[in-house]
């Protein structure tokens, strides 16, 4: 199968697994945009090209958020990007907060891959909250959790500069365009 086939196949997969999900903003958009959105950033910003990050950013909340279990990851798209999936997936039977804390507290740890893909999720997530936050959120909700995004970059390895040096400056953006607001 061609990278080109085996980065569909992903897609193809995501989207089928996220099918009756959407996000959280006030439009309610349809969750498969974030994860495809998450691979653009690593292939535009961070000219990431290598297709097995790029499978494991379209299928990084499959196991958080579906019913994808690691035997399939491991079967359709092989032990590395399963593995990196992994890396990046929140274990959901802890509580919000110490979740949050797990993220901070594992993201020096993450591989390569991972930390692009983490760097590249949290891009798009803090792009949400300053454009299209969810629904409810207050200023103070929004402002904690680009303040909390900040950390967890500022945590992941060096691997991509582009990516790291391209979220500080959209973190410092939202601060001020939420503060404003």
């Amino acid at each position: 199968m061609t990278d080109t086939a085996r980065l569909l196949a992903a897609i193809d997969f995501a989207a089928k697994k996220h099918k009756d999900q959407r996000r959280k903003d006030i439009g309610a958009s349809p969750y498969i945009n974030h994860p495809v959105y998450v691979a653009r950033v690593l292939a535009d910003i961070g000219k990431v090209d290598n297709t097995e990050i790029l499978m494991a950013a379209i299928l990084h909340d499959t196991l958080e958020d579906t019913a994808t279990t690691t035997d399939e990851l491991d079967q359709y798209f092989g032990t590395a990007v399963r593995t990196m999936v992994e890396e990046v997936t929140d274990d959901k039977q802890l509580p919000k907060e110490a979740r949050k804390q797990a993220q901070i507290e594992h993201a020096a740890t993450l591989s390569e891959g991972a930390a692009m893909v983490k760097m590249a999720d949290k891009i798009a997530n803090v792009q949400d909250v300053m454009e299209a936050p969810p629904s409810g959120w207050s200023q103070t909700r929004r402002r904690h959790y680009v303040e909390w995004a900040a950390t967890v970059v500022s945590r992941c390895p060096d691997v991509n500069p582009r990516l790291k040096s391209h979220f500080n400056q959209l973190a410092e953006q939202a601060l001020r365009q939420i503060n404003q607001d």
